[in-house]
Order: C-alpha cells, then structure tokens, then sequence
C-alpha cells in the first residue's frame, strides 16, 4: 500500500503534517480567569484622630473611680453596721444586774467612834462586835473588835421590802443558812462559841423589819479579843 501521501499518526506523539490537510488543534478557553498565588493585602486602616481614641480611655477612668468610691462606701457601712451590732448583741447578752436581796458577808466600813452605847440592833452593821452581849435586847454596845468582847454579828439577809411575811418556820430556816454560809477565820478554834439567830416578828415585819442576822457568841464573858470574820 502507496502512503506517501497520507497522514501518519503515532501512538506516542500527535504532529500536524506539512501540507496542511489537517486543521490545527486549538485549546478550549479557561474555565474561568487564573488567580494568583500571591497573598491578598488587607485594606489599609482608617486611622481616626488621637484625640478620638483617648476620649473613651477618659469616661473608662472616670467610671473606674466612680466605682471605687462606691466599693469604699459600701465597706465603711458595713463595718459601722457590725461594730453597732456586735454592741447592741453584748448589750442583749449581758444578764441583768440581780436585785441586792443578802447583804455581803465582807464587814461594813467601822464606826468612826468606838465604843458606842445604845445603839439599835436594826442598825447593827456586819462585823460589829458586842460586850455583854443579849440577843433579845433592841440596843447594845458595841466595842472595838480587839477589845474583849462577847458576840459578834458575822451574817445577814435582808428580804425584799415587797414580800409578804413568810412564817417564823421560813425564818429560822434562812438563819440556819446564812449561819451556814458565813466565813469564819480559824480564830474560832481558840473559844468555844456557839451561833444565834435573830429575826422578826410579825408585828416588826409591819413596821419595816426585814433582816435576818446570825451571831457568833461566847459561851461565857467578853472573851473573844479579835474579829471571826476576814
């Protein structure tokens, strides 16, 4: 077979031949434009006056100190708050003053002038000392504790001006008690001494007696040469 003439064509390379014969092969068009590999620029910022940006820096600190003044109120508030409180809860607390029923069993200031005669045994002070003691008289002498003496006053209770009388039973049993409860220094072991009550009666309650005394006394003489109570 004559192919001088003909096309020839290969497995491994497409040419076009040199008369002509077959139209140039011309490439599609892009699908669409290229785009570069170069990296997009940012638009260049609008800077705005100085004076503008400092302008919301300002309201910012003035706002700041507005609310640090309030923070520092508050505080100073609260800390008034609890000082009145913790006073008015110590207050509440504290348990009221009782009512002075029993007279204390430390001895009253001394008399200014011993000794003295004729004095009234509603006025007999604790810590008095007797000579010649007589439990049922109303008035003795009372004498320096260091001198001799008989008897001395070493306790008292005093009852309410408002209560009723309350029996010579509750009497004597209250003498019992205060006589109980009186402090005596060891000089008591020196002397024989016996213990006496002295309280009112009925009558006497109406007229204003409310005290309840105990008395310590010799078993014979104005003996005791000292006080028995601290």
């Amino acid at each position: 077979m004559n192919d001088e003439n003909a096309t020839g064509t290969s497995a491994m390379n497409r040419t076009t031949s040199a008369d002509g014969s077959t139209p140039p092969v011309v490439p599609p068009p892009p699908a669409r434009p290229p785009t570069s590999s170069l990296p997009i620029q940012p638009p260049a910022a609008t800077h705005k006056p100085a004076q503008d940006a400092a302008e919301p820096n300002q309201t910012l600190s003035k706002v700041g100190f507005v609310v640090g003044g309030l923070v520092v109120l508050g505080l100073l508030i609260w800390w008034l708050a609890s000082l009145i409180a913790g006073v008015n809860e110590q207050a509440a607390n504290q348990p009221p003053a009782p009512v002075a029923t029993e007279t204390s069993q430390s001895p009253q200031p001394t008399r200014s002038q011993l000794p003295q005669d004729g004095v009234s045994a509603l006025d007999y002070q604790l810590g008095d000392c007797f000579e010649n003691f007589d439990p049922e008289a109303t008035e003795s002498r009372v004498v320096a504790c260091t001198s001799g003496h008989s008897a001395q006053l070493v306790a008292l209770y005093r009852y309410p001006e408002s209560d009723s009388y309350p029996g010579i039973a509750a009497l004597r049993q209250k003498g019992r008690e205060i006589c109980q409860d009186a402090g005596l220094t060891d000089a008591v072991a020196n002397y024989v001494l016996m213990q006496r009550n002295a309280y009112p009666s009925d009558t006497s309650w109406e007229k204003g007696d409310r005290r309840v005394d105990c008395y310590v006394t010799a078993d014979k003489g104005n003996i005791i040469m000292e006080s028995l109570i601290p």
